[in-house]
């Protein structure tokens, strides 16, 4: 097994395409090809986690959290950074980052945050935008099902909860082949008319490569003729946050009690408790400030997230309960979750979950 092998299979979940445009994730230290001794899964990349790596015979490690987030104009083993990368390079260790392309999946962080407090009817609280694009192409009618069927095969045609999804449209196809073309219909030289379907299908934008290979191998024509453009609608399965029901009606105050356990924190952050009950909840995990106005108008009686600083907790407009719970509490889970998709991929694989704990805050 090489590093590509992991890497690949980590993007089934959780396409890079789709993390947000500040941040850097894929494969940050290391080489595709590399052979793989074992593979580490941690939330961040810290000196003592490449020292547990080392120890563990692990020369891949997988995290959440990028250790390169900015620019590094030097390697002067100073930094917390710089002795990270450096400590990897010097013993051959890769490291490769998921995070927001992890936390824009319906199957991703937040999923896994509604798994532990048990919300029902999840959906996405932020929708990624520009992530669906359309084709059109035009195909001589008897090439018409072929053609559809290969763009199908390849993701294209999915919305929602259906799949082969198109639009088509009977016309007519005029072209003249000059003297260097070699026509599959016609004649060079003379004008043809051909019927034609013009096939219209949405497919997501991580999957444009795969759509034109499958649309290239399967028409007909010499040169084809056809276009992409990316739509302004919203992938309701694709994007940051969730929000979901409680099964019953709960007393706030026993859900901030249960989620204090269940995230180990110190202490939770809240807003006014306006609602004596809550049953519709919001999270987002990390840092979720930005939502906060989302959560409001999606009815939630609850929001869970981390990093609101002072003036976020005003935002509240006693309209819903906000609730911090820290920023490794919220997201101390996602390696479980990145462990066990990996371990479905690869079950007899060497795949250790880090033992260490690298949250930077600490509660007095």
């Amino acid at each position: 097994m090489i590093v590509k092998d992991f890497t690949q299979a980590l993007e089934e979940i959780a396409p890079l395409n789709y993390a947000e445009d500040f941040d850097n994730v894929g494969l940050l230290v290391g080489e595709s090809n590399m052979k793989v001794s074992g593979v580490l899964i941690t939330l961040d990349t810290l000196e003592n986690v490449v020292n547990e790596a080392i120890a563990k015979d692990c020369n891949l490690i997988v995290s959440f959290h990028p250790i390169i987030f900015s620019g590094l104009k030097k390697l002067n083993n100073r930094t917390y950074v710089e002795k990270v990368v450096h400590k990897a390079i010097k013993n051959d260790i890769a490291i490769y980052a998921i995070h927001t392309a992890l936390d824009n999946t319906f199957e991703g962080v937040n999923a896994m945050i509604c798994d532990k407090i048990g919300l029902q009817n999840r959906k996405i609280l932020v929708p990624q935008a520009n992530t669906i694009k359309k084709l059109t192409t035009y195909v001589p009618k008897n090439n018409a099902e072929e053609v559809r069927n290969a763009l199908f095969e390849a993701g294209g045609g999915n919305i929602g909860n259906y799949d082969q999804c198109s639009f088509n449209i009977d016309g007519l196809g005029t072209f003249k082949g000059n003297k260097n073309s070699n026509p599959v219909i016609g004649e060079v030289g003379k004008t043809q008319f051909e019927p034609e379907v013009q096939i219209n299908m949405t497919f997501s934008k991580h999957l444009q490569s795969k759509i034109l290979q499958a649309l290239f191998k399967s028409h007909p024509y010499e040169e084809v003729a056809y276009e992409v453009e990316t739509l302004e609608n919203f992938d309701q399965n694709r994007g940051i946050g969730m929000i979901g029901e409680l099964k019953d009606e709960t007393d706030s105050k026993v859900f901030l009690e249960n989620i204090k356990s269940i995230f180990k924190t110190g202490c939770i952050r809240h807003s006014k408790i306006t609602k004596p009950t809550i049953k519709k909840i919001a999270v987002l995990g990390g840092s979720g400030a930005f939502a906060i106005p989302k959560a409001i108008a999606a009815g939630a009686d609850l929001y869970l997230t981390a990093d609101l600083k002072y003036h976020d907790f005003y935002k509240a407009e006693n309209q819903i309960i906000l609730a911090d719970v820290g920023h490794y509490e919220s997201e101390q889970y996602t390696k479980e979750l990145i462990h066990a998709f990996l371990t479905k991929k690869f079950p007899n694989f060497a795949l250790v979950l880090s033992k260490e704990n690298t949250n930077p805050i600490q509660y007095f």
